[in-house]
């Protein structure tokens, strides 16, 4: 049963505060400041260090077009808004003042083609993740896929290892989460569990906002893919907050984000079931596995917006993929292909999915060709 065989709808679906980690680093490409009021000017200055970004900064509308074109935000003091009347409208132009009542900047705002207005010091947090954001640098955020089984031992870590090295392949930045602390640890089955890195216990104080940048540079990269998995000592709980800000850091990144996820529902795997655009679920074709998998579905159906079936076999008499996704009440992705030498070449420490030729290999790819326009 070799056959690589894809069906369903692309998964479309998008949704994705500070720490001390999201100052670490090199300074990133800033913003354009405009403004000749210096009180202002200091403000601006403090934000953009907290956002971890080196500023250009100007009195007026600068000379050189690129110089105000190319910089992901202009924040154009409202001492100075008049005089930026008739500059080349652009995206990410941010008017800054204090008096958030003055209705004459929200026209001004209008009038420069500024994107909103923001006042000082209310607005200050939501200007650093302004600032963050842009400096990141990804046009959209990553899709998360997330990977289940519908029973234990149906084959998810396989699965997400297998998508997270066809990711890389095609080219995309990727990341893939370890979320089950139970596991053997992703970085294992990848055969980088030497490889120098943070792993989650690292991140088990991360509250707000994380720098994905940082995020990513910190963690181990194997065969093209940065891993965040478990460390080898006794397992710390990491909190939701804390799976909440380090998913939300890597989807800034852009790419493409696989979690691997554990057959439970506690507030960390809920938290992270709640990021994800697309989740897959993993079942075997027999009866007790679509049993099992049917609780699983009632259990986290509610939490991910768009979650759909994996099948492989060998099936039991009389099912085979699509009745079993027809039993779920589940858009069916395919059929997960028997891949005889997945154990034997993770003998020889080969991980699965490494091999594009192998089954399992062009599974994934086909699944990224589907998928993968939103990476």
């Amino acid at each position: 049963m070799e056959t690589s065989r894809t069906s369903g709808a692309t998964g479309t679906a998008r949704g994705a505060g500070r720490d001390g980690a999201g100052t670490d680093g090199p300074r990133r490409a800033g913003p354009l400041i405009v403004t000749e009021d210096l009180e202002l000017l200091d403000d601006l200055l403090r934000l953009c260090a907290a956002a971890g970004v080196e500023p250009q900064v100007d009195h007026r509308v600068p000379d050189r077009r690129a110089t105000w074109t190319d910089p992901p935000l202009v924040l154009i003091g409202d001492d100075v808004a008049v005089r930026c009347r008739g500059a080349v409208r652009r995206p990410g132009t941010l008017l800054v003042g204090r008096d958030r009542d003055d209705p004459g900047l929200w026209r001004l705002a209008v009038e420069i083609g500024a994107e909103s207005v923001l006042s000082l010091p209310d607005a200050e947090s939501l200007l650093v993740d302004r600032l963050a954001d842009a400096a990141e640098g990804a046009d959209r955020a990553a899709l998360t896929v997330g990977v289940l089984g519908g029973r234990g031992g149906a084959g998810a870590s396989t699965l997400a290892c297998g998508l997270a090295l066809a990711a890389a392949r095609a080219g995309h930045r990727t990341l893939l989460v370890d979320g089950d602390p139970l596991g053997g640890g992703l970085d294992v089955l990848l055969g980088g569990e030497r490889e120098q890195g943070r792993r989650w216990p690292d991140f088990a104080a991360s509250k707000g906002r994380l720098a994905g940048g940082a995020l990513e540079e910190s963690l181990p990269s194997v065969r093209g893919v940065r891993v965040l998995s478990w460390g080898r000592d006794a397992v710390a709980p990491v909190p939701p907050e804390a799976v909440r800000s380090v998913l939300a850091a890597a989807r800034r990144r852009g790419g493409a984000v696989v979690v691997d996820l554990p057959r439970g529902a506690d507030p960390s795997v809920t938290e992270a079931l709640a990021q994800l655009d697309l989740g897959l679920l993993v079942v075997p074709g027999e009866l007790r596995a679509v049993a099992a998998a049917h609780r699983m579905v009632s259990t986290i159906g509610p939490v991910v917006r768009d979650l759909r079936a994996v099948v492989r076999g060998p099936y039991a008499a009389g099912l085979d993929e699509r009745w079993v996704a027809d039993a779920l009440r589940l858009p069916l992705v395919g059929e997960l292909p028997y891949d005889p030498g997945i154990v034997t070449d993770q003998d020889a420490g080969v991980p699965p999915g490494a091999e594009p030729r192998g089954p399992l290999g062009r599974f994934c790819a086909a699944f990224w060709e589907r998928v993968g326009g939103e990476a």
